[in-house]
């Protein structure tokens, strides 16, 4: 997921996403553990993605801190 198209999302749908998103990972680590390593490729385009959502998440809390003061 490109990160034009995650700052479109709203924070509930981030959240939703990045649950749905651990849950892949850990199937996938579980598969990756018992030898099939076909979901490599698609584990590293998870882990970016799930970074690209926690930075958007983040930037939003201190945009809103910075509101506050």
């Amino acid at each position: 997921m490109k990160s034009q198209k995650v700052r479109d999302l709203d924070n509930e749908e981030l959240s939703r996403q990045l649950s749905e998103m651990e849950e892949q990972t850990f199937r996938l680590k579980f598969q990756m553990s018992m030898g099939q390593m076909d979901g490599l490729k698609k584990a590293r385009a998870m882990r970016k993605t799930r970074a690209r959502i926690l930075t958007v998440l983040r930037e939003r809390e201190i945009a809103q801190a910075k509101e506050k003061e």
